[in-house]
């Protein structure tokens, strides 16, 4: 099994060439195959970019002025998949499968949208639809598309039926499939388990992360705050929802996580899920 980091996590760590590579290297070290690229972080990203994904608590930081081609290269680190926005795919379809291509990658990542209503059930569908078509394109290209969620997609759009739900149903599994992250699905109150084996062969990927509680001083309470944490240090069911998803014949796990890492330190966390990850892939 293939184990990747989301370079989302990667944002503080990869300011410059030298941090950069210390970093991959790292990330190496820890037992880990590969990255999930994205491609506002590969390319010289805007103020406002930087700006948004730092108030959502993802800094994107400089790194796309460097060069990924070569620090991959140089670091034995392969690449599970690359993420874009359904948007710049529509406009730019070309580009970006050629891109994916020189990272060695046939998987283009939907990751979810922003600004959209998910409860509203036209909109669903008609996002369905454009999958369709994007999906379709890439296909011409060699390329396959995954539909990445976040907790969102729980919304119903009217009683007894999810976005979730119609993004399954209305898409053709010959042109769009899963990217399934079980840290959002929790996290929104469902059973991820459940929705796994729901997507059946359709879940190509699995995000992971943990979901517990880190006490921060003395509490007022007794009622902690949960968010994400390392591998194995939370309250998931993390060999189920493995199990689940080897049956499902994933190709690879990848970690993601945003923030809430051991010493405020992403690359540290990441070393501590690897323990995790390392005694599970053997």
């Amino acid at each position: 099994m293939k184990k990747a980091v989301q370079q989302i996590m990667l944002g503080t760590v990869t300011g410059n060439e030298a941090a950069a590579q210390e970093t991959l290297r790292r990330i190496r070290a820890a037992g880990y195959d590969g990255l999930e690229l994205n491609r506002f972080m590969i390319h010289p990203s805007s103020l406002m970019v930087r700006l948004m994904t730092r108030a959502a608590g993802m800094p994107t930081g400089r790194g796309g002025n460097l060069d990924w081609h070569r620090l991959l290269k140089e670091s034995g680190l392969s690449v599970i998949s690359l993420h874009t926005d359904l948007g710049s795919l529509e406009r730019e379809g070309g580009p970006a499968a050629e891109e994916a291509r020189s990272f060695g990658t046939d998987k283009v990542v939907i990751t979810g949208m922003y600004r959209f209503d998910y409860g509203d059930e036209k909109s669903v569908r008609d996002l369905a639809g454009r999958l369709n078509r994007a999906g379709e394109a890439l296909k011409k290209e060699g390329l396959s598309l995954l539909y990445h969620n976040h907790n969102a997609e729980l919304l119903q759009v009217r009683p007894g039926l999810r976005a979730y739900e119609i993004l399954i149903g209305d898409t053709d599994p010959d042109l769009v499939n899963f990217e399934f992250d079980s840290f959002w699905f929790a996290d929104a109150g469902a059973d991820p388990g459940a929705w796994m084996k729901r997507l059946g062969s359709r879940m190509k990927l699995w995000h992971v992360t943990d979901r517990g509680c880190r006490r921060k001083g003395p509490a007022v309470t007794p009622i902690l705050k949960e968010d994400s944490t390392e591998l194995g240090t939370g309250n998931m069911d993390l060999e189920g929802l493995a199990r689940t998803a080897e049956e499902n014949g994933i190709e690879a796990v990848v970690l993601e996580s945003h923030r809430n890492w051991i010493h405020k330190d992403p690359v540290r966390s990441l070393e501590a899920s690897a323990a995790w990850l390392n005694e599970r892939y053997k």
